[in-house]
């Protein structure tokens, strides 16, 4: 710029008036850099860069740190403490996903038979997550397990004949694999008032309705365990955690660096750190930071936001009498995030009831973002992809619409189809997370395809990820990092195999092909992280 000035100076045919005007703008323009703090800049290098303190980021400092302690790692979050959004107790419905009760991971084939591919591939990666989470007891990397994972039975609940229909199929085909075993099914209404009480009062004994029922289930809190990770973290050597520290921009380097340019918020400052690998957890933020980053692979992917609420009861001896996360099926028409369930859930030490979730609608890509968030993430590489589908998605738009306009009482009316005898004045709205939903074109969909699960993007050379998308994300954190770690770190995942069998018994084996080895791992993983039966019961009492 100062360059240019001074050639615009010396051309004799630009007024001077002009060349006056335009030195004026270019030193306020300095002046600004200056006081936002763009003239006080610092350089560090490190081997990983992590953006976001969320359950992911978390989850792979832990393990990069157990496979190559060496390793020098930073960690940049914009907020000023670990797991404030998605990854946040209050923000997610803090299931274990194991596909133990949510429906839409079995889908009925057109000749009615069950496809369980989904929901065996779910459960064997979180049976991944619960082994990492043990060694990490066991090591005494955390303490306390139960502050956050608690037993918790899962049961699935349906109403009107076809529904039971779709139920006792569901069971009878997932009862063949050893992952599933112990799961019991019943449409007689005193085995359904024992299993789940509260929901049974004041129904009609004559109407249709089934429940599954598995007590092998559990309740995650994820943001306690995000806080463990990176406090565990935080006092590791080779290991800077960064909070108040917003990602601003990336520049491939000449050496095959990544340089990240990073806003100091607390001093204003810029700084650039550049790092071998970088991985973007930052959850909702993921996909602009992605953008940002220029590789190929994030072109053509646009996201969606979509804001959750559920109801939270304030009865204490509501609360009491019901102890089960009881999944539902979405209604016709409803896109699978809306599935509807009644969960049991300790935070903080305390039970709680939520029921939900409530779809809203809000630019924001997080609950601390921007009105401007979705808008700025339209670019030329995406616009015909969003636009794309935002023309085949014009039933969610008015699902989307239908629920931002519904009133406590609609709420309460959807509430009372799980629990028929519910008050208005026990439940009050919780507001949750931010999820944006990942847009990309494919081969099935076509162009502009919205996608409902979890999405990992990695450049070409292995330099750089993302994690974007929804459920069960948290709960298959560990296998999700895995993965990253063989497309990104091919020359280290050979050195690092007896570790992570040390780490993972069933590394590079399925579960469901070995059930001897699942029996063994789970009477393990259940004892370390206190989810036995005894447990269980302790828990209810």
């Amino acid at each position: 710029m100062r360059k240019f000035s001074q050639r615009v100076n010396k051309a004799q045919s630009v007024p001077k008036k002009i060349v006056v005007l335009y030195r004026c703008v270019f030193l306020f323009c300095k002046f600004s850099e200056v006081r936002k703090g763009i003239m006080s800049s610092v350089q560090t290098k490190s081997d990983v860069i992590l953006i976001g303190a969320g359950i992911m980021s978390a989850t792979m400092g832990s393990l990069l740190k157990e496979l190559a302690p060496e390793w020098k790692i930073k960690v940049f979050e914009k907020l000023n403490s670990a797991g404030k959004e998605s990854s946040n107790e209050w923000n997610n419905a803090g299931t274990g996903h194991a596909a133990l009760c949510e429906l839409n991971y079995t889908t009925e084939k057109p000749d009615g038979t069950i496809d369980c591919t989904k929901a065996i591939n779910v459960n064997e990666q979180f049976q991944v997550s619960k082994q990492y989470w043990s060694y990490l007891v066991e090591q005494k990397r955390i303490s306390n397990a139960g502050d956050f994972i608690m037993p918790i039975p899962h049961m699935s609940m349906v109403q009107g004949e076809k529904n039971v229909d779709f139920l006792k199929k569901r069971l009878e085909a997932l009862s063949t694999n050893p992952l599933f075993q112990g799961m019991a099914f019943s449409d007689d209404p005193d085995v359904l008032r024992q299993w789940m009480p509260l929901m049974m009062e004041g129904r009609d004994r004559n109407e249709a309705i089934a429940a599954s029922k598995i007590d092998g289930g559990t309740d995650v809190n994820f943001g306690a365990l995000t806080r463990m990770l990176f406090n565990h973290l935080t006092g590791q050597k080779g290991v800077q955690i960064n909070y108040r520290h917003s990602v601003e921009d990336f520049t491939r380097t000449k050496d095959g660096l990544w340089e990240v340019k990073v806003r100091n918020e607390e001093r204003n400052t810029i700084e650039y750190h550049q790092a071998k690998f970088v991985f973007i957890g930052g959850g909702g933020g993921s996909l602009p930071l992605l953008q940002k980053t220029g590789i190929k692979e994030s072109k053509n992917i646009g996201g969606f936001p979509v804001s959750g609420l559920f109801l939270s009861c304030k009865n204490k001896e509501v609360v009491e009498r019901h102890h089960a996360k009881v999944y539902g099926k979405a209604k016709v028409g409803a896109p699978p995030m809306s599935v509807p369930h009644l969960d049991t859930r300790y935070m903080n030490g305390e039970k709680a009831l939520l029921f939900g979730p409530f779809a809203g609608f809000s630019p924001k890509f997080l609950k601390a973002g921007s009105n401007l968030d979705l808008m700025g993430s339209v670019k030329p590489s995406n616009v015909f992809t969003m636009l794309a589908a935002g023309a085949k998605e014009i039933p969610l738009t008015k699902y989307l619409i239908s629920q931002v306009m519904l009133s406590h009482e609609k709420r309460m009316n959807d509430l009372r189809e799980f629990v028929p005898t519910a008050k208005s004045e026990d439940w009050e709205v919780v507001v949750a997370g931010q999820r944006v939903q990942v847009i990309k074109d494919t081969e099935m969909g076509g162009k502009g395809t919205l996608q409902f699960g979890t999405e990992v993007v990695t450049a070409e050379d292995g330099s750089i990820a993302a994690l974007l998308g929804a459920s069960p994300g948290a709960s298959t954190a560990v296998q999700v990092m895995i993965e990253i770690f063989k497309r990104c770190f091919p020359e280290q995942i050979a050195d690092w195999e007896p570790k992570l069998k040390e780490m993972v018994p069933s590394y590079g084996l399925m579960l469901s092909d070995h059930p001897e080895l699942f029996d063994e791992i789970k009477e393990k993983t259940d004892r370390v992280l206190g989810l036995t039966v005894a447990e269980q019961n302790q828990a209810v009492q």
